[in-house]
């Protein structure tokens, strides 16, 4: 191991943020303070060993660093690399990795404008524009152009981060220049976001299962949870045992809802079955999908749910801790979850005896830092592990190598919580809803073209159309994106597709996460899709080179087609084909496999550029 450190030294500041997360250093090595002649014995370091299982503290130590001072200079990286016994060279690679980290000098404060499909349709790039001119030069702000910032419904959107101890933060959405620069000059002195509840237009009816109790308990009491039927579903947990549990949920037919749809009790059981230890838990909350918001709704409206419900999957599993992987640019999010986690703690929901059932499980938070790719389970796995967010080659999959090279079952925010209502309704009553292959309620994100957007619970088998007239799609609509950035479009007289995967897929396109995304004739179609390929350019990893070279070559044929239409644009078309069958049969992941997906369809459905 090269540990090559520089002779950069970190500021009081820096070391003070590292030694709040990592304690006080034991070595002369480590940065400790040195004897009373001055002197320091750097031939050896204690606990070097203990330093390297701490790896995984690598990504928190970063941003302890980003949200104390702003930036991560070549003195900090270096304190925090000794700290952990890491080369430095591999910490910066990891540092570089993220969009939310810098490693040269910045204003303390970042506002991060969202200019990704939602809000470019909502007029973001006037609003760039806007704040730009507003701030200038010398005002202490970076203003920096950001993907989907997970706040659609509100678009356009803005999230303001001021480093400092601790660090503030204040969201403007729908944000104006105005709102904006108010919250990056004084976030503590920006308007109040609204509650999780505006996102959900069907807050507080009848026959809601996943929503029903966001806008209707207190998200922070923990009291009022379980007054609402909060913890139900351990109590029949513990009463079924760690079989029965996985036994409901295969009976109950529930498949992962983040988009690959692979059935929830064959992963539980495969994971439980290892006969190797430690099992892990990972709840996958870094939703980063263009369009993609209900995981936010769900853990600011109802926190309590998610941290029951990945009790019980770890129980199920064999599992005694629990990672909650949450995506950097959720900051209420983090505090909802934070606070729940705690309490639960406190009453004997998590620790060493669940519930006095002699079961010991706890959650830890660890933030993601602005990497789309982090959202592919291996990605996540590599990113907690102190590694750049890479996805790695299957097999081995991760029920028997995952985290930390140990069985892992990992899920997201929607399909963890709905194990609550097949535990508490029963497997047979949950599986009677939908269809036979898509069972159980689904949530849907609609945002762009429509009167009323949000998060909608319906069951699987609803039509688009019938989605669509809930929300009230606006005049003039030209085409639906359905599963975001890395799904597909559908024309407007294609409504009627069934919101099942079945469905979706022998109409051609996919359901993804849930992204629903409407535009009518006044989106210009091919600045959209110029910036999807834009999106994936920026966010392949660039781990293999179909991906890597592929989207790089998509956005620079859109680019000399954007203009161009018909006959000059046919060879640009073809090229984009044989490009895009290269990304899909040769990447190493979905990112690469699915980057051309939208495009495609816009191609062959829309007529984008005929």
């Amino acid at each position: 191991m090269d540990l090559h450190f520089g002779d950069s030294k970190p500021t009081d500041e820096e070391r003070a943020a590292v030694d709040a997360l990592l304690g006080p250093p034991e070595s002369s090595w480590e940065g400790a303070a040195r004897d009373e002649m001055g002197a320091a014995d750097l031939r050896w370091a204690r606990g070097g060993r203990e330093a390297r299982d701490r790896r995984d503290l690598l990504l928190p130590g970063l941003h302890a660093i980003n949200d104390r001072i702003g930036w991560i200079s070549d003195g900090a990286l270096d304190y925090l690399c000794r700290r952990l016994t890491v080369p430095p060279a591999e910490a910066y690679g990891v540092a570089t990795f993220y969009a939310m980290f810098s490693v040269k000098p910045r204003p303390a404060t970042v506002l991060h404008v969202c200019t990704d499909l939602a809000c470019a349709a909502a007029g973001a790039p006037e609003l760039c524009a806007g704040i730009e001119a507003r701030l200038g030069p010398g005002s202490g702000v970076s203003v920096q152009r950001s993907p989907c910032l997970g706040l659609c419904e509100r678009a356009p959107a803005a999230l303001a981060i001021k480093a400092g101890d601790p660090v503030r933060t204040a969201v403007s959405a729908p944000a104006t220049v105005h709102d904006a620069v108010l919250a990056a000059s004084s976030p503590d002195s920006a308007p109040e976001e609204p509650p999780a509840a505006t996102a959900v237009p069907q807050a507080g009816q009848d026959g809601l299962m996943l929503l029903h109790r966001v806008g209707v308990v207190d998200p922070t009491s923990l009291d009022d949870y379980r007054a609402h039927g909060g913890y139900t579903a351990l109590r029949r947990a513990f009463a079924l045992g760690p079989a029965g549990v996985i036994r409901e949920v295969t009976d109950s037919g529930l498949v992962g809802r983040g988009g690959a749809a692979f059935p929830t009790g064959r992963k539980w059981q495969a994971t439980a079955s290892q006969p190797d230890h430690p099992h892990y838990l990972v709840c996958n909350a870094d939703e980063s999908e263009p369009g993609t918001f209900k995981d936010r709704v769900l853990m600011e409206g109802d926190p309590y749910a998610l941290v029951e419900a990945m009790t019980i999957a770890g129980y199920a599993t064999g599992a005694h801790k629990g990672y909650l992987y949450l995506r950097g640019e959720y900051p209420r999010a983090l505090h909802r979850l934070e606070h729940a986690i705690t309490q639960a703690r406190a009453r004997g929901l998590l620790g060493d005896d669940v519930l006095g059932q002699g079961y010991a499980f706890d959650i830890e938070i660890r933030r993601g830092a602005g990497a789309y790719i982090c959202g592919e389970e291996t990605a996540l796995f590599n990113s907690i592990e102190g590694y750049r967010g890479e996805p790695r080659s299957k097999p081995p999959f991760p029920v028997e190598k995952g985290l930390f090279g140990k069985p892992t079952v990992e899920n997201n925010v929607e399909t963890l919580v709905n194990v609550l209502p097949i535990l508490t309704m029963g497997a047979p009553a949950y599986a009677a809803i939908g269809t036979e292959r898509s069972t159980g309620p689904k949530l849907f994100c609609v945002s762009g073209s429509v009167q009323r957007p949000g998060v909608y619970e319906v069951p699987f088998g609803a039509t688009l159309g019938e989605l669509l007239a809930l929300t009230g799609v606006r005049e003039g609509l030209r085409a639906v994106l359905l599963g975001g950035a890395a799904g597909g479009f559908v024309r407007a007289d294609e409504l009627d597709v069934p919101l099942t995967f079945e469905g979706t897929r022998q109409a051609g396109t996919t359901l993804g996460s849930g992204v629903v995304m409407a535009f009518d004739d006044t989106v210009p179609l091919p600045r959209l899709l110029l910036r999807i390929a834009e999106f994936f350019r920026d966010e392949s990893c660039g781990q293999c080179v179909p991906c890597r070279v592929g989207t790089v070559r998509q956005e620079e044929a859109l680019h000399r087609i954007v203009e161009r239409t018909g006959a000059d644009a046919a060879g640009d078309i073809a090229l984009l084909r044989e490009v895009g069958r290269a990304m899909r049969d040769a990447s190493i992941c979905g990112l690469g496999q699915t980057a051309w997906n939208a495009v495609e369809s816009a191609i062959d459905r829309l007529g984008a550029y005929e």
